[in-house]
């Protein structure tokens, strides 16, 4: 009977084990609830807000603003990529300067070029921006997080100068651009016309810099023949480019629709060839298709239908007597008409073997559009 528990002992013993599992069954469920907070807490979406907006204005690179905001919920290691939208996405301030770090307190700030909209990217660490992107960011893989503004105030557009020419309005660029990779000053007054109607167009040293020629038409003109009788133009140097193009700031999904007729040596001074037909962009096989045009004057035409665009270059000052110098046909990746405008520029591309030395002028005889 000694080594025999009593009943009231295994009764004990039994309120005891009930006590033991509770406290177990409590504690397992505590610890559930943390977990689950913990992963609640882990899953939360980060969110960027912006406390400071720059003004919706025509990007460029002379003005700048600043531009702030917090963020909730980051983890460490992530940081700010800022873009200004101006026709392309531009990151923000420059490209080698993107990546913009979270403050202890979950707030970040820089300085940016002014756009219409702008883009806020919460990104993990390693993420590389790109310098421009043809449409707006999208969050996804190491983009965790996008917040997209518009600027403030009424969308300011840059100064430009009224020219008449060939029977159409054009308005000349007065701000700089990034037209060949270089950042080139434009200057209204880079771009006249003679007393015969003919428009010149000069690369001029201004204040220590190269300033360009930039005009662009007033309105859309959509699918037809463009034609440009364009005196001499074998005399530019390798890193002047003179150039027709369409252009559609709102066209980033379909690269702007942008096609170009480049008179130039695009900064190679052993190239063969000194003119080119492209689409962009220009780095698909088959978008580039290089020739050699002569010295005098030539006519050059852009036929431009759905899907096709037909490219050609003449002898003389007209499309139906000259002798033929070139031909191409563009059917794959054409884009379809929207809101692009001629542009007409003559400009300065980046050549470190070939450096501008000299001022340079074209003169274009007469633009022409048959529909």
């Amino acid at each position: 009977m000694g080594r025999r528990l009593r009943r009231i002992d295994l009764v004990n013993l039994d309120i005891i084990l009930a006590s033991t599992k509770l406290k177990l069954a409590l504690i397992l469920i505590c610890c559930l609830g943390l977990l689950d907070c913990h992963s609640q807490k882990s899953d939360a979406n980060p969110t960027i807000e912006f406390t400071k907006i720059p003004p919706a204005a025509q990007g460029g690179r002379e003005k700048v603003d600043s531009i702030a905001g917090r963020v909730k919920g980051y983890r460490p290691g992530q940081q700010i990529v800022i873009y200004a939208h101006s026709g392309p996405w531009w990151v923000q301030p420059w490209p080698d300067q993107a990546l913009i770090p979270i403050q202890a307190d979950s707030t970040w700030n820089t300085s940016t070029h002014l756009g219409f909209d702008y883009a806020a990217l919460l990104v993990e660490p390693g993420y590389r921006p790109s310098p421009t992107l043809d449409v707006a960011p999208t969050q996804g893989g190491s983009v965790v997080s996008l917040t997209i503004v518009k600027g403030t105030g009424i969308p300011q557009l840059a100064h430009t100068k009224p020219l008449q020419f060939s029977g159409y309005q054009w308005q000349v660029r007065t701000i700089a651009s990034d037209w060949g990779g270089l950042n080139n000053l434009y200057d209204g007054a880079n771009a006249w016309t003679d007393a015969s109607g003919a428009l010149h167009l000069r690369i001029k040293k201004k204040e220590g810099r190269w300033s360009c020629a930039d005009l662009a038409l007033t309105q859309s003109l959509g699918y037809g023949t463009y034609s440009l009788v364009v005196r001499d133009t074998s005399h530019l140097e390798p890193a002047a480019v003179l150039s027709m193009s369409t252009f559609d700031e709102g066209g980033g999904d379909q690269h702007y629709r942008e096609m170009d007729l480049e008179m130039g040596r695009l900064g190679d001074a052993s190239s063969k060839n000194n003119a080119q037909y492209a689409l962009q962009p220009f780095y698909v096989p088959g978008n580039v298709a290089p020739f050699r045009v002569p010295s005098g004057t030539l006519t050059h035409s852009m036929n431009w239908e759905s899907g096709r665009v037909s490219f050609k270059t003449v002898r003389g000052s007209s499309m139906d007597a000259g002798a033929v110098i070139s031909e191409h046909v563009f059917t794959s990746g054409v884009p379809s008409r929207g809101k692009e405008v001629v542009v007409l520029l003559l400009y300065v591309v980046a050549s470190d073997k070939s450096p501008l030395q000299k001022e340079q002028e074209v003169v274009i005889e007469k633009f022409e559009y048959l529909p």
